[in-house]
């Protein structure tokens, strides 16, 4: 293995893909053990017990328990250490760092935008600072795509009225190749884009002269939840209002009039903007209408980073 990619896998770029290939490697060579004694049993036995005329009878055979007992604890063994390894590597993909630089991707036919947090939205290629880590918090506003960094070894479906997360580090500066790998339309195939990581003050520059400025999500956020007249119902302060409080809502456990206990996370925050009946908070009338839902894609998204902001 290397930077520079193997046969079986492309280069390496970010802090998880080594645990990636390590994981990868460990299966394949597994699988490959287990087939060749498969393989060599099975010429063994067909060589060692083949009828020599057509009247010969074989001695029964006995079941040995030892050998059976082995098989299968052997094969419990491998199993844990490929589930503990296989957990381990999942854990580490999907649970950002404290302090990742965030950007918001839309996905649509054929297209990626990202917005970065000053208000600054691109188009087609994402602009990442090297050596930190970015977490991409991605929706889509038609149909299903999938967002891929081979390099990164990271991939994650995008949905619409959904959001879904995936974050990285890039280890360099330099130029990566990004795919969608869910088939979504007759230009599915010319669905590119790249991340293109820079060192710090050079992203720093870029993002300066890339157009900036505007308003950013929590901004935006902002003047949208007093022009929806949000704060009629929910404060930002504590105070009591006819709806919870949004102070402090991001990342807290919710109790529903259902019982269950939910965490306020973005996925939370949408739904209870597009659809308020479907998690009631306990104590609290179901008394939000659903007109909501019909707000535009970026107006629901600046709404929900406004939200996550209110601490």
């Amino acid at each position: 293995m290397g930077d520079k990619g193997t046969f079986w896998l492309p280069e390496s770029a970010s802090t998880v893909s080594g645990d990636v290939d390590s994981l990868f490697y460990l299966v394949t060579w597994i699988s490959v053990v287990i087939f060749v004694l498969v393989v060599a049993a099975m010429v063994y036995f067909m060589m060692r017990y083949r009828r020599h005329h057509a009247g010969q009878v074989g001695a029964p055979a006995h079941e040995s328990k030892w050998f059976e007992m082995s098989t299968v604890v052997v094969s419990t063994i491998l199993v844990l250490i490929v589930f503990t390894w296989g957990f381990r590597v999942y854990l580490k993909l999907n649970i950002a760092p404290p302090g990742a630089y965030e950007i918001q991707v839309t996905a649509s036919q054929w297209k990626w935008d990202y917005t970065y947090p000053d208000g600054t939205v691109y188009a087609g290629d994402l602009h990442v600072p090297a050596d930190k880590p970015v977490r991409l918090v991605m929706n889509s506003i038609d149909v299903l795509h999938s967002f891929f960094v081979p390099q990164f070894r990271v991939k994650q479906d995008v949905l619409p009225n959904r959001y879904s997360s995936v974050w990285f580090e890039a280890t360099r500066a330099d130029t990566f190749d990004v795919y969608c790998t869910e088939y979504c339309g007759n230009q599915h195939s010319g669905m590119l884009g790249q991340v293109i990581a820079h060192p710090q003050e050079e992203f720093e520059e870029w993002l300066a002269s890339a157009g900036g400025g505007g308003l950013s999500p929590e901004e935006y956020g902002e003047r949208l939840f007093g022009q929806n007249n949000c704060n009629t119902c929910h404060s930002i302060d504590g105070t009591r209002l006819v709806g919870p409080t949004m102070q402090g809502l991001f990342g807290s456990q919710r109790q529903l009039v259902s019982g269950e206990s939910v965490e306020a996370d973005e996925n939370y925050l949408l739904s209870s903007i597009v659809a308020p009946a479907a998690q009631v908070v306990e104590g609290y009338p179901p008394a939000m209408p659903p007109s909501y839902g019909s707000l535009p894609q970026d107006q629901l998204d600046a709404l929900v980073a406004y939200i996550k902001s209110v601490q």
